[in-house]
This record gives structure tokens, sequence and C-alpha cells, in this order.
């Protein structure tokens, strides 16, 4: 191995060090972490502290796609099917229909400030229209706050679904300004509609044949997630090659994958959550590395200018019409429109008329660069205020730190799992009839299998307290994680944060309405004796719901708890003057 390798590889592992260690300080400060991939980038770069003279487009752009389709496919295992009943279709909308409206409406506004033609406008449109996978994940995920599965949902699917459509629009307006031939409509809906169809279908039966694979084929546990990653690229490059969206083909794939039955879950969950971060890092720190900071400021103001009409006029206009069909309310609608996060994509794209070799193409770059900058600074770094102060957040729910699936679930018998939770509360004892249970697979209550403190098992009986930290291990089935996990913090910040949200009470979603009328002194002149709990919150709220969701109800306040599928199972009741 010569010098330069070794020095390559040296730089390479210093700019990774230094990233992860500065990301530290950026949640402190509430600063994305893809900004400071992107800053070390920078000041490893020509003009920065380390000198280096990048500027190969074609390797940039060759791993920017590897890498995205390494974070889409992470993305997808992490999104849940249930998430589809809500978000599904608005997504679509807005991957399809708000990114045509979103560029043309940036594109004429960017063609009339730098006075260039209408076609040049255009494509720098359809460069910053879409939204940003990695952006959109990484910070919803490390934001602090859980979103209401409407708007999380549709943030997430939105981000994983307009890709087709953005690299279409950037391929054909890129095409028609080196061949100048007329835009052929139907010919592109049909592209639109070709894109869609293989990515989706190859997707769903590659995403079928990687779970079947990795539930019957007995592997080292370290090498799943290197399965998975290796299908997911097959998948993704034999779909492009076909002339589908390889981009939705890799995220359908995460899809099936994630909400398949896989017993080595939460192995395979950390294990691709480390390559998903490998990849953002290596990406971000490759497209600061090619840019030139001082380019960016020969068109500085009008850049700013751009990404300040798409931030607060282009995005929000679209995405308030393309959601006008559908229920959802108007803090969440601002909500979708504010987290419109550009990242890597659009520099990934904007590398499409600069490989091309375009006239003005470095003009695209520099802007398209500035406009991500300035959407990771001003929305990124808001997120989670912007959900509070919007009110579309609900509590999170406490989880089990560790899962192991033992059984398959079937029609008749529920899959069986060992959770570990971490207790977070003094006092809490657990009952003698889950200590005493002798384990089984028939088991139908909880059942303690260990408690762990300080790194000792302790001998449990009915008299033992817990304390904070200590980590019970327990053989239950899923349906029964929530209760359990917050019986290890009822007396914890998350009950408190639950029961200020959701209520005191809370009663099953069948409920008869004149009985909870009758018991809490609410008027019951008009109500029908049928009428349950849940009715009254579809009835009054008319859309798809979704946990969060509240009406009044006299006096009282219903708040949806507990949802399985689209049927509400739990209602919290809180009491208002």
């Amino acid at each position: 191995m010569n010098i330069d390798t070794n020095g390559f590889i040296f730089l390479a592992g210093a700019l990774l060090l230094v990233s992860i260690l500065a990301s530290s300080v950026t949640v402190r400060v509430g600063l994305p972490l893809l900004l400071v991939f992107l800053g070390m980038g920078m000041l490893a770069g020509e003009e920065g502290v380390g000198r280096l003279d990048f500027d190969n487009p074609n390797l940039a752009f060759f791993v920017g796609n590897l890498a995205l389709a390494i974070i889409l496919l992470d993305g997808g295992m992490r999104t849940k099917i249930s998430t589809f009943r809500v978000a599904l279709w608005p997504s679509l909308s807005l991957a399809t229909l708000g990114v045509v409206m979103t560029t043309a409406a940036v594109g004429s506004f960017a063609a009339w400030l730098l006075n260039v033609d209408l076609i040049y406008g255009l494509l720098l449109g359809a460069i910053v229209g879409s939204t940003d996978a990695a952006a959109v994940f990484n910070l919803l995920r490390n934001s602090g706050v859980r979103l209401n599965e409407r708007v999380g949902g549709t943030l997430e699917i939105e981000s994983g679904a307009n890709d087709p459509m953005a690299i279409l629009l950037v391929v054909m307006l890129t095409g028609l300004l080196q061949s100048s031939e007329h835009v052929n409509v139907w010919g592109f809906l049909g592209q639109i509609g070709l894109q869609f169809a293989i990515g989706g279908f190859f997707g769903w039966l590659g995403g079928r044949c990687a779970l079947l694979l990795l539930q019957r084929i007995p592997l080292v546990e370290g090498l799943y997630a290197l399965l998975i990653v290796s299908c997911g690229l097959a998948i993704f490059s034999g779909v492009n090659m076909l002339g589908g969206s390889g981009f939705l083909a890799v995220y359908l794939v995460g899809v099936i994958l994630g909400n398949g039955k896989i017993k080595q879950h939460d192995s395979i969950s950390q294990a691709m959550d480390g390559l998903a971060w490998l990849a953002q890092a290596g990406m971000f720190l490759l497209l600061g590395l090619l840019v030139t900071p001082s380019d960016l400021l020969a068109y500085g103001w009008q850049a700013v200018l751009i990404a300040l009409f798409l931030i607060f006029i282009a995005r929000p206009v679209a995405i308030l019409i393309c959601l006008l069909p559908f229920d959802f309310r108007w803090p969440e609608r601002f909500y979708i429109s504010w987290v419109g996060l550009r990242g890597a994509v659009p520099i990934v794209l904007a590398l499409y008329p600069v490989i091309a070799g375009l006239s003005n193409s470095n003009l695209l770059f520099e802007i398209t660069f500035t406009v991500v900058l300035i959407s990771l600074l001003l929305q990124g770094s808001t997120v989670p205020l912007m959900a509070r102060w919007l009110k579309v957040v609900v509590p999170p729910v406490p989880e089990p730190t560790t899962r192991f699936s033992l059984t398959e679930s079937d029609a008749f018998h529920p899959s069986l799992e060992l959770y570990e939770f971490l207790v977070q509360a003094d006092g809490i004892r657990i009952p003698a009839a889950i200590i005493h249970n002798v384990p089984s697979v028939s088991v139908d209550t909880p059942q303690l299998v260990a408690l762990v403190r300080n790194q000792h098992p302790l001998v449990v009986t009915a008299e033992t307290e817990l304390m904070t930290g200590d980590r019970v291990w327990m053989l239950l089935h899923p349906n029964d994680v929530n209760d359990v996990a917050l019986a290890f913090a009822q007396k914890g910040t998350a009950s408190f944060l639950m029961q200020n949200f959701f209520g005191e009470f809370s009663v099953h979603g069948d409920a008869s309405l004149l009985v909870l009328a009758q018991t809490y002194g609410v008027d019951s002149q008009d109500i029908d004796d049928q009428e349950t709990a849940a009715d009254l919150l579809k009835r009054q709220l008319g859309r798809q719901v979704v946990v969060g969701d509240r009406v009044r109800f006299g006096k009282l306040r219903l708040t949806i708890r507990q949802m399985d599928g689209a049927d509400i199972t739990v209602v919290g009741i809180k009491l208002q003057s």
C-alpha cells in the first residue's frame, strides 16, 4: 500500500471521526447532524484547512446514489405498514403533483430572478423540488418529538416516494436542453407511470423474496444486515436497468422487510442503523468536498431568495393544494409544508447537468448547494420547535430496550417474544402471578424471566421492590408490550406526559357513550344508546383517525389512546373546566 492510499484512508477516517464527535455538540444546540458532515467536507476542501482538491462529479454521483439506496432501505424498514392506512394517498399526491407544482413555481421565479431561459429555471426547480429522505428520516427520528401517525407517515412516505418524479423531471429537462426538442406531455406521463409500476412491482416482489431468504436461511447474526443490503442494492440497480424507479423499489423492499416476522429484528435494525449513518456521513462529506465555498458567493443573494421563496411560498402552496382532498387539520398542513427538508438528493440531482456538460451547470449546482444549506439551517433546526408549537406531537410511548422473537404468529397462536424493560421508577412491584408462572409457549399472561440489577441477576419475590435502572426480562405477547412498558415508567415523566395528553382515565373504544355521559354528568338527551366512544370520535373527526386525535364531549375531552389497525381500542378521558 503506497503513501497516497494510506494518506487518503487516514484523512477519510479523521474526517468521519471529527464529524461524529462534532455531532454531539450539534445535538445540544439543535442543529441538524447532516449539516456537520457537509461543513466538515467543505472545511477539508480546497479552500478549507484540509486543502483537498476534489473535483470528480462522477464519483460523487456514484457514491450519492449508492448511499441514498442504503438510506431509503433503512428508512423503509422503520416505516410501519399501518402508516399506509392514513398516509399513502396524501404522500403520493405530494410526491407527484406536489413536486410538479413546486418545480413550476420555483422554476418560474428562478428564471425571472436569474434572467435565464425558463427551461433553465424549471431545471433548477426540478432539482430542488423533492424533499430528501436522508434529511427527513434523520431529523424526525433524532428531533426528540413523536409526531402523530398522519403527519409523520406522510412526511416519511413522501420523502421515500418523490425521488422518481424529481429524477424524471431532471433527466427530461436536461435532455431537452441538450437536444432542443419539444416536451411530449403524454410521453412524460407514460414515463412516470412506467417508473412507478416497474419500481413498485419489483420492489414488492424483491422484498418478499428477501424476506423468505431471511426467514429460512440460517446465517451468522452479523451477516443478516449484509444480506439485506446486498438484496436491496441488487434490486435497486436491477430496477434502474429495467427503466423503473430503483429508489421506490428499494424503499418498498425496506418496508416489507421491516414489517415482516424476523427473529433477529433488533440486531438487524442496529446494524442497518450503523450502515445508514455511514452512508449519510460519507455522502455528505464527499458532497461538501465537491463544492468550492467562494463560488457560492457569486450568486449568493439570488440563492437565498430562491431558498426563501421555496420554503415560504412554493412548498406551502403546493402542500395546501395537494392536501385539500384529505382530512388534515390546518396545523398539520402547515407542519408538513415546513418539513420540506432539502439535503443530499437535490445536490446529487444537480450533478446531472454537470455530468451532461450543460452550460450554466455550475450555476445550478452552486445555487442548489446554497438552498440545501439554508433548508438544513432554517427548517432542520426548528423541526421539534414547530412540532410542539403546531401541536402535532403525541407523547413518546415507553418501549422495551431489547426484544427477541421466539415464535411466529398464525391465525390461532399470536407470536411470543422475549423483552427487556428498563425500570424508570422506584418502588414498583411485580405481581405474584407473573413471578410464579411456569414459562410455556402457551403463555396467556406476562411472565418474568429474569431481573438484573447492577449486572447481577436477583431472585424475585412478591416483596421485591424494583429500583430505577433495573432491567427486567419478560416473556409476553406483543399486544401486551405497551401496558407492561408503561407500568415500569408509571411514576416517571412518561406517565405524567401521557396523563396530561390523553387524560387521567381511559375506557375501551366500544364503551357506551350513554353510560359515559351519565357517569360524568354530560347531557345525554340526544345520545343514541347504541353509540360508542369510538363512534363519536369517528363521526366528529370525519377522517382516517390516528392516535392523538381528540374531540370535546361536554366537559370531557376524549383522545384516541390506542388503535388496532383502523379500530379505536382505547380512549383517554380528561376532565376540563
